[in-house]
């Protein structure tokens, strides 16, 4: 299976555990048949991962510089993803 790096927090994971973002020469898109045409980068679907990629990892990983609707577009899909939740399990205990 293919292994790609969330440009958020630099994990690696298989491909299809990934949101695929891809720049197209109008705009960016979020890709979730990961078979459009154009440059893409990869986000875990974490908001946290998409909070560190919008400072500018997505941006440099597609070589290019986000417009304000960009910006909108990939925002208005942030909000509806889950925040980061904490594993309360000590795994010394394990």
């Amino acid at each position: 299976m293919p292994q790609r790096t969330c440009v958020g927090c630099r994990e690696v994971l298989s491909k299809r555990s990934l949101i695929r973002i891809v720049r197209q020469p109008d705009r960016v898109r979020i890709d979730p048949t990961g078979k459009l045409d154009g440059r893409g980068a990869y986000l875990h679907d974490r908001r946290s991962c998409w909070e560190r990629g919008l400072k500018g990892a997505l941006a440099n990983a597609l070589k290019t510089e986000l417009s304000a609707q960009d910006r909108e577009l990939l925002s208005n899909f942030m909000a509806f993803l889950p925040e980061e939740t904490v594993d309360l399990v000590d795994e010394s205990v394990q």
